[in-house]
């Protein structure tokens, strides 16, 4: 009987509830116009700080939408106040994606473009807003770890899924927020902070000789936590060369530590981390060489305080080391020599920010010290440096360092937060003066349920070392690049309440000096080169349906989510180039997810998503070119099952489950259906 009336008392809050929606939806039908898509897993809702759930689904619950802080400006401000497209993916979010990395989770951001050559995180080209893997900044608790030596290696991270809180996602050029390598937007990674003392372990395995294995140590004390994890990773790969040896076989390593100390009058918090790879790159970076070999390896620490009173007081200081061994053959030295290269980053930002009554103004500077060594990257040393482990020595290299001065103004009003900065940057590798780069952005709020909003920000990104100094077989640095410059213009609307949310953007872009690499017709290199320009002109829409917060209690559909991103570019350059990365971009993505209850503590997470990327490229089979091919649209379909105890929890997941055929770079193969299991005890 107490079942039936709780069952008609759910029934009766949903219909009333579907008719407040009802009228919500009619009201928004003009604004928005929302395609209906297929089924599909958990929410990746661009942020809901939610508070704890309750066993009790007659006890109410107190929601705050939007009042997270996300480092969208130089000072912190909630996600309600900015005018920028910022998605959040939180920690609920995370455990139930049917991802077994960071790089995998990322595919379900809507505005992200995850270009996956290897898989699981050994290897992956991540861009947003159909940018290239270069134009982006990646950041672990604010402090930017980007390789310098190429986009490629950025996605090194050095901590586990189960070490992160939230990601945040800011899309669009961030040159004011993160510096000029935040071309086109930022992905910033804010690890967990227990607090209380706890240990937990992990292990699973799966498809191909996969395995993987893992263990969490929090240690807290008073106004003092430590906490370190470490991680290991193997398989044996899902593809072969034409000879019949392994070539995307991977075993990594991931060891992280992060201490911090809270005061009322100040908060210091310092990281160190560490990350090697070995993999097969089978196809990677040429279609003529199918057993390719790389290894990596990064090393990473820093420290930020954070001081109250009058003037807050932000600096932090970082360094990075990261060495990067790469076999065109695998194995043959002697054959073709291997290339060797070695960075060290040294990062000072000094900053702060300050109150009074015409608003919040952030004022400072960030110094970034970039140092190469190298083969074959750089000018000519004056002195070779022995390369360790080898009898041979590192005979080019290039220092160059990037100063920024910038300052930052918030004025919050009621209905109203404007906001604008500018940044001044220097780089030692070029003689010209200092660069003015400004932005703006307004936001507006007439209720608590809806705001709009509308930036206008530039950018601009140095060339690697890779783009100016390559030279291979199969490759051709220029010297000679100039800067990529960027103009970028957005306007929005958001509408949120418990359980509903809706956003839709429309973005232009005009991106000056762009940089790709190109082959002309008839020629087997690929050249760096300067395009004339790309315009892109692009719009997101995303809607989530979180019934957990709408009925007040757990129910069967738990949360909903459906986004499209479309894009589309103008572009100068010749007809009888193929475009490398640049040119290629997805025009259509569309992300749908559903997260349900099955049976008492047993759930399952659905994700689809379907990409449609305009480019072409040189098709090879058996190493053989056989013309020239555009990128064929897939769609694919993940699913998760986790049961979930208070001590333990178990999951069974399965990729492409519908065993499609797939390639996110040309000639580069991505595998068919690969399933992992895996549990996880929390010690204490």
């Amino acid at each position: 009987m107490k079942e039936n009336k709780k069952t008609l008392t759910s029934a009766i809050r949903f219909r009333q509830y579907a008719h407040k929606s009802y009228s919500v939806f009619s009201s928004l039908k003009k604004e928005v116009s929302i395609g209906v898509v297929s089924f599909c897993v958990l929410t990746f809702a661009n942020v809901q700080n939610i508070s704890a759930q309750t066993a009790n689904p007659n006890q109410t619950r107190e929601y705050k939408l939007d009042e997270v802080e996300v480092t969208a400006l130089r000072a912190p401000l909630a996600l309600s106040r900015t005018a920028r497209t910022v998605v959040v993916l939180d920690r609920t979010a995370i455990a139930a994606a049917p991802a077994q990395s960071i790089n995998d989770l990322l595919k379900y951001a809507i505005g992200v473009d995850v270009c996956q050559r290897g898989v699981q995180g050994t290897q992956t080209d991540i861009s947003i807003r159909g940018g290239s893997f270069d134009q982006i900044t990646i950041l672990l608790n604010g402090i930017n770890i980007c390789d310098p030596q190429t986009g490629h290696n950025s996605a090194d991270f050095p901590v586990d899924m189960n070490d992160i809180e939230r990601i945040e996602i800011l899309e669009g050029p961030a040159a004011r927020v993160y510096g000029t390598s935040s071309f086109l937007g930022a992905i910033n990674i804010v690890t967990r902070t227990d607090k209380k003392s706890q240990a937990e372990v992990h292990i699973s395995g799966g498809s191909y000789g996969t395995f993987s294995a893992g263990a969490r140590l929090n240690f807290t004390k008073n106004d003092l936590s430590n906490q370190i994890s470490g991680n290991i990773y193997r398989s044996d790969g899902y593809n072969r060369s034409t000879d019949g040896k392994l070539n995307s076989n991977y075993n990594m390593q991931r060891a992280f530590y992060q201490g911090e100390y809270k005061h009322p009058k100040v908060n210091v918090h310092w990281q160190a981390g560490f990350s090697n790879k070995n993999y097969g790159s089978n196809t990677f970076y040429s279609a003529l060489y199918d057993n390719q070999f790389e290894h990596t390896r990064k090393y990473f620490t820093s420290i930020q305080a954070k001081t109250e009173g009058v003037f807050h007081f932000t600096p932090s200081i970082y360094w990075t080391h990261g060495e990067d061994r790469f076999e065109l053959i695998k194995g043959s030295e002697s054959y073709v020599p291997y290339n060797y290269h070695k960075t060290n980053v040294y990062g000072l930002n000094i900053s702060g920010y300050f109150n009074s009554i015409l608003g919040k103004t952030t004022i400072g500077s960030e110094m970034r010290n970039e140092d190469l060594i190298s083969t074959n990257l750089g000018e000519a040393l004056h002195t070779p440096k022995h390369i360790h482990g080898t009898n041979r020595s590192y005979t080019y290299g290039l220092n160059r360092t990037n100063i920024n001065y910038f300052i930052e103004h918030i004025v919050q009003l009621r209905h109203f937060t404007l906001y604008g900065g500018i940044t001044a940057t220097k780089n030692t590798e070029r003689e010209d003066g200092l660069k003015i780069y400004p932005g703006a952005d307004l936001n507006y709020q007439p209720t608590n349920a809806w705001k709009f909003y509308a930036s206008w920000n530039t950018s601009f990104r140095m060339p690697t070392p890779t783009e100016l100094y390559y030279s291979s077989k199969t490759n051709l640095g220029n010297k000679d690049l100039e800067p990529e410059k960027m103009q970028a213009f957005e306007v929005g609307t958001k509408y949120q309440t418990p359980g509903i949310q809706v956003r839709a953007d429309v973005y232009y872009h005009h991106g000056k000096n762009m940089i790709d690499w190109m082959q002309a017709e008839g020629e087997s290199v690929w050249k760096a080169i300067n395009l004339s320009y790309i315009k892109s002109t692009g719009a997101e829409l995303s809607f989530t349906l979180n019934f957990n917060q709408m009925m007040n209690e757990q129910v069967f559909i738990r949360r909903f989510y459906a986004g499209y991103n479309y894009i589309h570019q103008n572009k100068e350059t010749s007809d009888n180039y193929v475009s490398e990365y640049a040119l290629d971009y997805l025009r259509n993505k569309v992300v749908v997810l559903l997260d349900h209850r099955i049976w008492n503590r047993l759930t399952a997470s659905w994700a689809f998503r379907w990409e449609d990327r305009i480019g072409s490229y040189k098709k090879y089979v058996n190493k053989k070119e056989v013309g020239i091919v555009n990128y064929n649209p897939y769609g694919l379909l993940d699913l998760k099952l986790n049961w979930s105890a208070p001590k333990y929890k178990l999951f069974v997941e399965a990729n492409n489950l519908l065993d499609k055929t797939y390639c996110d770079q040309g000639n580069v193969p991505q595998p068919g259906i690969w399933v992992n299991a895996g549990i996880s005890w929390k010690i204490f």
